[in-house]
């Protein structure tokens, strides 16, 4: 029987949940709704039919903002702590710990956050359309950074491909800063899918996977690309791809022997 992790990265799948699944709904859905869609689309994953079980699913994150700031247009206090997003947030990290084979790893926030101007009234404001006085309160943004996610993402799949207690992985997510830890796990022999949620990825990405796989179905019932077919556990092109990678590391393993003898 072979087991297969999900790795999700929810700064990733929030928004694209909010585009292909929530849209315009009124109220908006809650944690539980969200978590439970999350565990249901990492579940689909796992081919029961052929064998497979789920090892565990990875959600990472980090922890909402919870600082005070003063608006530099209004000079109004704002208390990030006492917002919808900052109590939806804690609401959907509490959800996912209670779900079983759910494991939260959660980094920090930068320290260098700071207001901005959006993209759209930026390039209104570089065209002299508006001036910095028409500028109001729904022009800026508090920016902040994640810290120490990308990294607990990368050893978590490097842990997983050197201590092999899967065979397979799929990473939810869009980021092309996986490419190395996606390389490392397929030269170690690892099957590795991706599931951009109908998003664009870069060439650099869909270069380094073994299959594109997407479960969810668009708004619109219609796909924008093709998708690679899934091949199921124990197929012969797996079978070819590990021991074509095996082979390959025991020649280099052999070629630095003689060397150094």
């Amino acid at each position: 029987m072979s087991r297969v992790a999900i790795l999700v990265d929810l700064g990733f799948f929030l928004p694209r949940y909010r585009t292909l699944i929530e849209g315009e709904a009124n109220p908006s859905h809650t944690a539980k709704q969200v978590a439970t869609t999350l565990f249901r689309t990492a579940e689909r994953h796992v081919a029961r039919e052929h064998g497979e079980q789920l090892y565990r699913i990875f959600v990472y994150d980090c922890k909402p903002l919870d600082k005070k700031a003063h608006h530099p247009i209004t000079g109004k206090a704002i208390d990030f702590s006492r917002t919808p997003l900052f109590t939806f947030r804690n609401d959907l990290h509490r959800e996912l710990v209670c779900m079983r084979k759910v494991a939260l790893r959660l980094g920090e926030l930068a320290q260098d956050s700071r207001w901005i101007i959006r993209p759209d009234s930026l390039r209104r404001l570089l065209r002299r359309e508006i001036i910095l006085d028409d500028l109001t309160e729904d022009d800026l943004r508090y920016h902040v950074t994640q810290k120490g996610v990308d990294i607990k993402f990368g050893i978590d799949i490097a842990s997983l491909a050197y201590k092999r207690p899967v065979e397979r992985i799929v990473l939810i997510t869009g980021d092309s800063d996986f490419v190395p830890a996606a390389k490392l796990a397929r030269r170690e022999g690892l099957d590795v899918v991706l599931d951009p949620l109908w998003n664009h990825i870069a060439h650099s990405l869909h270069e380094h996977i073994d299959g594109l796989k997407c479960f969810w179905v668009k708004r619109d019932g219609r796909a924008r690309h093709e998708i690679s077919p899934r091949l199921r556990p124990g197929h012969k092109a797996l079978k070819t791809q590990a021991r074509l990678r095996r082979e390959s590391v025991n020649r280099v393993s052999a070629v630095h022997e003689a060397r150094s003898g």
